[in-house]
């Protein structure tokens, strides 16, 4: 029970790290990995295109949306099992870019986590934090390794999403899409306004945790070297080398 208390003790509220660099930055490392997540986990896009032949027209359609397997997404439309007197074989989209999505949507959300955490420590155990040589030497090695993963995944989801802008454009759709039975004609395309906006987050926060990264390392015992101990006086000086 001692024990417990002792460490229940040791939370002292303060927000003063909050107007330092290391807390205020920490926040909007926080914030911002809300944004990268939220805008690529949580989008849903549709592509169409016009289908004509001399007696017939169809619209068909295809949904996508996040972890953007294309090449399991359907066209789907206003015709039958026969169009333009021929059977009907379905389309599909190509490509699968989940890969690139969720490694993104992961690095942000383990961010966001990393984040809640280390602003606990800042906000409430800043004694220990202080006090300690490990905890500020974990801090900036995570930090670091967060700084990388944000290059990485922001770098790959870049290259997918405009992957996934070629392979749903319409106009690159009715050129693959269309058969000897009928004509294509490109239809609505999907704003990806705010995928653009996850990759920009991506970047940024890229260089809000590589920044972070030093004023972390000049919390650790590399940056500030602990002052060497007291000489004993009874010892009397070093000897001379005269």
């Amino acid at each position: 029970m001692n024990r417990l208390t002792q460490k229940m003790s040791g939370l002292q509220l303060n927000f003063s790290p909050l107007k330092e660099p290391l807390g205020f930055i920490k926040v909007l490392e926080w914030f911002f990995s809300i944004f990268s997540f939220a805008t690529c986990g949580g989008y849903s896009g549709t592509t169409s295109l016009h289908l004509s032949c001399p007696n017939e027209t169809a619209i068909i359609e295809a949904t996508f949306r996040y972890p953007f397997r294309l090449n399991t997404v359907l066209f789907h439309g206003n015709y039958t099992e026969k169009f333009c007197g021929a059977p009907w074989n379905e389309l599909h989209l190509t490509g699968d870019y989940s890969s690139s999505a969720e490694f993104y949507v992961t690095v942000a959300v383990f961010a966001f986590l990393y984040c809640i955490g280390a602003l606990v420590l800042y906000l409430g155990f800043r004694h220990l934090y202080q006090d300690s040589i490990k905890l500020p030497l974990i801090d900036f090695i995570i930090t670091a390794i967060f700084a990388f993963l944000w290059l990485v995944s922001s770098s790959a989801w870049a290259k997918g999403l405009t992957d996934i802008k070629r392979v749903t454009n319409p106009t690159e759709l009715a050129k693959t899409s269309c058969s000897d039975h009928f004509t294509c004609t490109p239809g609505s395309e999907s704003r990806m306004g705010s995928l653009n906006i996850s990759v920009a987050f991506g970047f940024l926060n890229l260089i809000l945790w590589a920044g972070n990264a030093w004023f972390v390392y000049k919390e650790t015992n590399l940056h500030t070297q602990a002052p060497p101990p007291p000489s004993d006086p009874e010892q009397g000086p070093p000897p001379s080398n005269m």
